[in-house]
């Protein structure tokens, strides 16, 4: 095969550039098929990069908005904790405030309860030396001639009823702390009495057991011995039982009840 001279080579170009249709014929001849579609390729490939940047691009985009959104929810959750934060101190501030008012105010009831206890102590022993001191006016309408016994007179008949065995040692200490001890007259019979009184400014039922008690404890020396309770006010318990067992009941200086 003879080669191309230079002058030939030249006439060729000339030619193909004179005449489009041999480039491109000649193009098919020299390029294979796949360099024919490598143009149409690197297109297509173009095109896909351009659809996968917009692709990309509008993932940024939805990254960005949703960053901001964590962003914000995250600002968000910090000012709800420090919300509860504060509203955690605000309650603790609240419930120690409450446990000081609370501790203040056991104080203070335990205080009103002393006040309350010394009052009423001395409102019963004011009430207690009104009826020993008044008890011819106070028991009028059960005895007359009355006599209040005093502290050394009872003391005196404690000591022998122990020694001579009739009473006890404890039913003596018993003796000792009836409020008031008066003997005299009695109204109905005209016999010699005596009446053992427990004086509270409110009767109860304790004191009523005691009147009763103590009572018991003075009619074995042989004494004809009535029961009484006396003060400002008795509860409805203490008034019924006091009805039952036979306990006279002296308020504010009159006689409740039944005499006989």
């Amino acid at each position: 095969m003879r080669a191309f001279t230079v002058r030939e080579f030249h006439d060729f170009i000339e030619i193909l550039e004179e005449r489009p249709e041999r480039r491109e014929e000649l193009r098919r001849l020299v390029l294979t098929d796949e360099l024919l579609k490598l143009p149409e390729m690197v297109r297509e490939l173009v095109e896909a990069q351009r659809r996968t940047e917009e692709r990309i691009d509008t993932l940024a985009e939805k990254l960005e908005s949703l960053t901001a959104r964590v962003d914000a929810l995250a600002e968000a959750q910090r000012k709800t904790e420090e919300r509860l934060e504060s509203l955690t101190a605000r309650v603790d501030a609240l419930a120690e405030a409450q446990r000081r008012t609370e501790e203040e105010l056991r104080k203070l009831i335990s205080r009103v309860d002393i006040l309350t206890k010394d009052v009423s102590e001395l409102k019963g022993d004011s009430l207690e030396r009104r009826y020993r001191e008044r008890a011819h006016a106070y028991f009028s309408q059960l005895i007359r001639r009355s006599h209040t016994l005093s502290s050394d007179e009872i003391a005196e008949l404690v000591d022998r009823g122990i020694r001579e065995e009739i009473i006890t040692d404890r039913e003596g200490d018993e003796l000792l702390w009836t409020d008031v001890l008066v003997r005299g007259r009695s109204r109905m019979s005209g016999e010699e009495v005596y009446l053992a009184v427990e004086v509270s400014w409110g009767v109860g039922v304790e004191d009523v057991e005691r009147a009763m008690n103590r009572a018991k404890i003075l009619s074995k020396f042989g004494f004809k011995v009535l029961p009484v309770v006396a003060g400002r006010g008795i509860t409805p318990e203490a008034s019924e039982m006091a009805e039952e067992m036979r306990v006279y009941r002296v308020l504010d200086g009159r006689l409740i009840g039944d005499l006989a």
